[in-house]
């Protein structure tokens, strides 16, 4: 299916550990002038006071900056525009994604908008980038994501490398947006990249 390139991106945030991850998807996304649809869970709200001090709507827009392309929808509302396939749309990333939305996601059943939207994105054949992150996994995780992978998703853990030789959280942050980014197709300049050869890098 042929995508506008000015289309938006969903951006759904939800009860997974993994807040500072959402903040910086975010920013990078509003400093690059991408159009986001923004979907926050009730417990994706609280996930973000707990682990990044952004307590409501004020102070995400602070840690985050110019939302002038940012249209922010309830996460209750399944009728809103993420849960249509006719809206254009770049993508989706559920970031952090719960392994409650995982497996939801994974049967279909859309109890709410961000689950609703991530099945718009899989019926519609667009990207859809699933952000958990939990250790250890168990087998029904494995199979849900297994299931999702099938059926066209990208499970991309929050799992930071280290050839980069990150010297603060701030970089292990970065390296899991920028690879965030790259499945999105939006042009960053955060995360380190692989240089073969360099000292630091991976053999």
């Amino acid at each position: 299916m042929r995508v506008d390139a000015d289309a938006p991106i969903t951006l759904g945030i939800t009860g997974a550990s993994g807040a500072p991850y959402a903040v910086r998807v975010l920013r990078a996304l509003n400093e690059s002038g991408t159009p986001v649809r923004l979907i926050v869970s009730s417990y994706g709200w609280r996930l973000l006071a707990e682990e990044s001090d952004v307590d409501g709507l004020e102070a995400l827009k602070v840690a985050t900056g110019d939302w002038s392309r940012v249209e922010l929808y309830d996460s209750l509302d399944r009728g809103a525009t993420p849960a249509s396939g006719s809206a254009p749309s770049r993508g989706m990333v559920i970031c952090p994604c719960s392994m409650g939305t995982l497996a939801s996601i994974a049967a279909g059943t859309s109890r709410n908008l961000v689950e609703r939207a991530a099945d718009v994105a899989l019926k519609e054949r667009r990207p859809l980038v699933l952000v958990p992150r939990e250790t250890p996994l168990s087998l029904v995780h494995l199979e849900n994501m297994t299931r999702l992978t099938r059926a066209g998703a990208t499970i991309l853990p929050a799992a930071p490398g280290f050839y980069h030789r990150p010297k603060s959280v701030a970089d292990l942050v970065d390296f899991v947006a920028a690879r965030i980014l790259d499945h999105l197709g939006v042009e960053h300049g955060i995360g380190g990249r692989w240089r073969s050869g360099e000292q630091g890098a991976a053999p």
